[in-house]
């Protein structure tokens, strides 16, 4: 039996596909574009993804072949039309026999814990959080959006950070490093030049300035500093409340898995994160492993293959 699959992390800013065989074992990996699952932006996340299936099947002198089932797992996907616009602009494009889209809490929590409880704490360019009970039961806490939610993400410390900044022109706020540092990294003359690029910037373009707030927290400055310490405070929120709703009592022993770009292994942010569970989250066990949501699509869809076979 010789067949390919391939597993899909879809994010705001960033895409990875891995390919691998019949048994799961990954032949090529590659990485593209934002593909969220976002209304109207369908067939705009269809065609990275597309795209970065096609480099992942090149790398792996597999071109050309069409895999047996491709499962992606990507941000926005909990709403159903978003889900099925994906799936049907993937299916148009015959990038698999068949196609699965899950939410991204979907694929990370099956590497992350398997069929077990725990919960998954999601920290990139958006937020959200996701469990599993020990009786099986699943619940979100967060995932609004960038608009109204995303609390702790880094497009939320952009925004703030931005906010800083202008308070401080201002003279609502003290004086703060960040105002230099945000306009060095965006390339601006002067603060009020970020009226235009705020009014064209994306969640993924705000996100990337929390890289600039760690940069400058940790030269001491107070306001950057304070920002992370919110930031942190949020996330850990999102914890607590599953973990009442799923464990009954924070103080039980409860799996906690952290995943996305502001949570890698030693990032300033998770060390807080981590720091602050201590006391909220008594009953929290750290999983140290790094949690890969693309290799937790690639086992669903395995299973889907050997399903259908």
């Amino acid at each position: 039996m010789s067949f390919l699959i391939v597993g899909v992390d879809g994010g705001g800013s960033k895409t990875k596909v891995i390919v691998a065989d019949a048994q799961g074992h990954e032949l090529a990996t590659a990485t593209g574009g934002g593909s969220a699952a976002r209304p109207g932006e369908a067939q705009q996340a269809a065609e990275v993804i597309a795209q970065t299936v096609r480099e992942a099947l090149a790398a792996c002198d597999r071109a050309g072949e069409t895999p047996r089932v491709l499962c992606a797992g990507l941000a926005g996907a909990g709403r159903e039309p978003e889900r099925q616009a994906v799936r049907e602009a993937l299916v148009r494009l015959e990038v698999a026999d068949h196609v699965i889209i899950e939410p991204d809490a979907t694929i990370a929590l099956e590497d992350a814990f398997g069929d077990g409880p725990g919960i998954l704490l999601v920290s990139g360019t958006g937020s959200s959080c996701f469990g599993r009970s020990p009786t099986g039961a699943f619940a979100r806490c967060g995932g609004w959006g960038p608009n109204i939610g995303d609390e702790g993400s880094g497009a939320w410390i952009g925004r703030r950070a931005l906010s800083f900044v202008t308070a401080s022109v201002d003279g609502r706020e003290p004086e703060t490093a960040l105002l230099g540092a945000v306009l060095t990294t965006l390339g601006l003359d002067d603060s009020d030049a970020l009226i235009a690029w705020a009014a064209l910037a994306t969640p993924a373009d705000v996100a990337r300035l929390a890289t600039t707030v760690i940069t400058v927290a940790a030269t001491g400055d107070q306001r950057a500093s304070t920002l992370l310490a919110m930031a942190a405070e949020e996330l850990v929120t999102h914890v607590r409340a599953l973990a009442r709703s799923l464990f009954v009592d924070e103080r039980a022993a409860i799996p906690v898995a952290l995943a996305g770009g502001l949570m890698e292994r030693g990032s300033f942010v998770r060390k807080l994160v981590e720091h602050r569970l201590k006391s909220a989250v008594p009953g929290a066990t750290v999983r140290t492993e790094p949690v890969l949501a693309a290799r937790g699509a690639v086992r669903m869809a395995l299973h889907k293959a050997l399903q259908r076979a």
